[in-house]
């Protein structure tokens, strides 16, 4: 029982780099939303430095303290904010099936 305690502890250490990093991953813990978890914030931030840019990563940083911010891209008729909601779209998708 100790070693299965150890494996699993060593994995969610593993996973979670010990400690939130990048720009998401902190956005998400500093949240204080109640499923914000550095297991879940690192996930977050592991699947948008695989989808999205740093920049992107930035904007979409905003988006925890700005919710408005989302919605006003989002709604946006500019060509570059509609290639950025594909991209955080694409990336929100892949982070719900991959971070559960």
């Amino acid at each position: 029982m100790k070693f299965l305690f150890l494996a699993v502890t060593v994995l969610v250490l593993n996973s979670c780099g010990f400690g939130v990093r990048g720009e998401l991953g902190k956005a998400c813990m500093a949240s204080g939303r109640s499923a914000a978890n550095s297991a879940l914030c690192s996930c977050v931030q592991q699947t948008a430095n695989q989808n999205l840019s740093g920049r992107d990563q930035k904007l979409a940083a905003t988006f925890f303290d700005e919710p408005q911010k989302a919605q006003d891209i989002r709604q946006s008729d500019r060509s570059a904010d509609e290639a950025f909601w594909a991209r955080y779209k694409s990336f929100t998708d892949r982070a719900q099936r991959q971070c559960r």
